[in-house]
């Protein structure tokens, strides 16, 4: 890829944090650890709209022999609470472990909500940063935050898949736009752990498809020939009304032993409609570092029945992380190697790809359609 099509366009550095909704109950100073895994999507007036995941941290966590996470109540509003220092593990940056329970108990380090900005159609330039429609917690699931929003428009509606954190549950939640700008939450769709829901940008046979992918601690062993790797997988579901899911009985792409995304895979962007069937991007996982190293691929569904794999390119990624970008924020990096995909819009004879860099900042790609086997005048 050319470096003019490949751009940061947005971070840490772009954040007003006196316009936070934080503002409205923590007096202790706060930092952006990430502005970044934009959900994307094109507006009525042609302009491109990135909802960015801000997510906000205390400058200084640790006092007092505790460290401190920052929690929404529903009635008291932002708070933050103190775990003791010496019951916890710290080594990850975006959260810590606390010992000494039955089950496997996470804090955060930060807490996440959705900033939009607007861009120009070619997402070149700034038009707007949004902060009075911000996205932030408004339910009790909702307590830890509100991440990485995904966006499709279908029909006259946007719908947008979000990742609601609790100590309730850890689900996905939809909001509904009529005009792609102004959101409105409809509640929990999935009550399981499912970062990567994605609604597919146009309904097949009047219902509405999604790509899932459910969490769990535990996975069980396939039989020793089988090609695939015990692990998560992206599977599907449909809906008559994208609120209630019915999860189809097979999986869709599951991890493949000896690739090199065996450590974990899951969906990416929205898939769209086109020429050769149901583009989608998704991020594949492979080990050897703290988080592991996040790369994009591609693959295709079928138009007409998604739950046919036409083509799964696993073999060379369409994007990696590329530190030079970032060279500017070295500074507030405390990740590398994480590229993790999250829009898609068509802009012609190319495609405009929306991506989290190492969990800090939005990029932007520019890729033509020909990289994709597709009609650069086609869709």
């Amino acid at each position: 890829m050319i470096p003019e099509s490949d751009a940061i366009v947005f971070s840490p550095l772009d954040v007003d944090l006196s316009r936070s909704p934080l503002r409205s109950g923590i007096s202790r100073k706060t930092y952006v650890l990430g502005a970044f895994n934009p959900g994307l999507t094109r507006l009525p007036n042609g302009n491109l709209l990135m909802m960015v995941r801000i997510a906000e941290a205390l400058q200084q966590p640790v006092s007092a022999n505790e460290i401190h996470a920052i929690r929404w109540d529903p009635r008291q509003g932002y708070l933050t609470d103190g775990h003791e220092l010496a019951l916890v593990d710290a080594s990850d940056p975006r959260t810590f472990r606390l010992r000494g329970h039955s089950s496997k108990v996470m804090a955060l380090t930060s807490l996440s909500w959705l900033l939009p900005v607007e861009l120009d159609p070619d997402s070149l330039e700034t038009i707007a940063i949004h902060y009075e429609k911000a996205i932030a917690p408004a339910a009790s699931y909702q307590e830890y935050g509100v991440e990485d929003a995904r966006i499709s428009k279908v029909d006259d509606t946007w719908y947008m898949t979000t990742c609601s954190v609790s100590a309730e549950r850890h689900s996905t939640t939809l909001y509904t736009s009529q005009d792609g700008l102004n959101y409105g939450l409809q509640g929990i769709v999935l009550d399981h752990q499912n970062k990567d829901m994605l609604i597919f940008e146009g309904k097949i046979g009047g219902k509405f498809h999604a790509l899932t992918r459910p969490l769990g601690d535990l996975y069980f062993a396939y039989p020793p020939a089988s090609e695939f790797e015990s692990g998560p997988s992206i599977n599907l579901a449909s809906s008559p009304d994208a609120l209630h899911w019915k999860p189809a009985d097979t999986p869709l792409i599951r991890p493949r032993k000896g690739s090199s995304s065996v450590m974990r895979i899951g969906g990416g962007t929205p898939p769209i409609r086109t020429s050769r069937g149901w583009l989608m991007l998704y991020h594949g996982v492979q080990p050897g570092t703290l988080v592991g190293t996040y790369r994009t691929f591609h693959a295709f569904l079928d138009g007409d029945d998604p739950s046919s794999v036409l083509a799964v390119h696993d073999s060379r990624p369409l994007l990696e992380s590329r530190p030079e970008l970032t060279e500017h924020l070295r500074d507030l990096r405390y990740l590398e190697g994480v590229v993790f995909t999250t829009g898609l819009v068509d802009a012609g004879d190319h495609f405009i790809v929306a991506s989290g860099e190492d969990d800090l900042a939005c990029r932007v790609t520019r890729i033509p359609k020909p990289e994709f086997g597709l009609d650069p005048h086609g869709t």
